[in-house]
């Protein structure tokens, strides 16, 4: 066992695995001797050569189509898109080939291929450096989208997504790399897909949550905790599959939720899983379903001020928390 950050833990993942699976390849933009701009791969092309660990051109149309070519070949890549804002060159390439491979090809042929993304705000990043695509992705079936918020969670997904014979987009929240730390067993084990997590027991409310906004969730549970009120805090972990077993079962425990994530309001994750609890948990509630986002501005400001507006934080969090459990 060992204490870890998640870039560390994302970094040691990946060596363990290549040890272990010679058909692991990566393939991306300075991930080679620099080790990437966030140093999730450094030291791994000492390690394994060039030709395993890839500099790429600065194309991630070309990243992602050379990582389905070599998935189609037997190889399972690891395709890093250095920052998540600049994977919508590789569009086409990603929902129209690799995540419809399996189904046009009726079972034929598979794409063993994950896509590692840091995403998210509150780095300072501007708005080419900040923003949460996850929803956007979650729409394409054929396509797993993962959104591990411990480093436990990033081992184990991590492990399942280079086992997966569906293509994975593995997306890291860079504000978390080295803010979050954790546990991390040093044997071998697995976080299915699909399957959340109770990060937080509670019988109040129940606040449904997912990469940085799980901290900002439990950071404000523990703040309402103080005055009685006891909030379970549900860490989806994956966005494509959702684990509505796991929303129903939380919400028919506590009678009320609250969906949290940093991407805009409208149009997201938190209106999926509304609409879950809406059609399948109506009768289970005690007030009504709400959601906390960023708000619908057309990305995160550079402006530190205007960024502080935009991200959701424990404080406003605990507001939300606090109205719905005295509705």
């Amino acid at each position: 066992m060992a204490v870890k950050n998640i870039v560390e833990t994302v970094r040691d993942t990946l060596a363990e695995e290549m040890r272990r699976n010679p058909r692991i390849v990566i393939v991306g933009e300075d991930v080679g001797p620099r080790g990437g701009v966030f140093r999730a791969t450094q030291g791994l092309y000492d390690e394994f050569g060039p030709h395993r660990v890839i500099d790429s051109p600065l194309s991630e149309s070309s990243i992602v189509a050379v990582g389905i070519g070599m998935a189609l070949h037997g190889l399972r890549p690891v395709c890093e898109i250095q920052f998540a804002d600049f994977i919508f060159p590789a569009m086409n390439q990603i929902v129209n080939e690799a995540a419809l491979m399996r189904y046009r090809t009726n079972g034929a042929w598979t794409v063993p291929l994950v896509i590692r993304a840091p995403y998210g705000g509150g780095i300072g990043g501007g708005l080419y450096h900040s923003q949460s695509i996850e929803a956007t992705f979650a729409h394409f079936p054929g396509l797993y989208v993962v959104t591990p918020g411990t480093p436990y969670d990033v081992k184990g997904l991590l492990r399942a997504a280079l086992q997966a014979e569906d293509p994975v987009l593995f997306l890291e929240n860079k504000k978390t790399y080295r803010l979050v730390k954790g546990e991390v067993p040093d044997e071998d084990y697995i976080v299915p897909i699909g399957q959340a997590d109770v990060k937080r027991r509670g019988r109040d409310l129940s606040a449904f949550c997912y990469g940085l906004m799980l901290h900002e969730c439990l950071k404000a549970a523990d703040d309402l905790a103080r005055d009685g009120i006891e909030v379970e805090v549900v860490d989806l972990r994956t966005i494509q599959p959702l684990d509505k077993a796991a929303i129903l079962e939380s919400v028919s425990r506590t009678s009320k939720a609250l969906i949290v994530h940093e991407d805009n309001l409208s149009f997201g994750v938190g209106a999926e899983v509304a609409a879950i609890i809406a059609a399948e948990a109506f009768h289970d509630l005690d007030a009504p379903i709400l959601r906390y986002g960023g708000p619908d501005v057309p990305g995160v400001p550079y402006s530190p001020p205007m960024q502080s507006f935009f991200m959701p934080d424990a404080r406003r969090i605990a507001q939300a928390m606090r109205w719905l459990a005295e509705y």
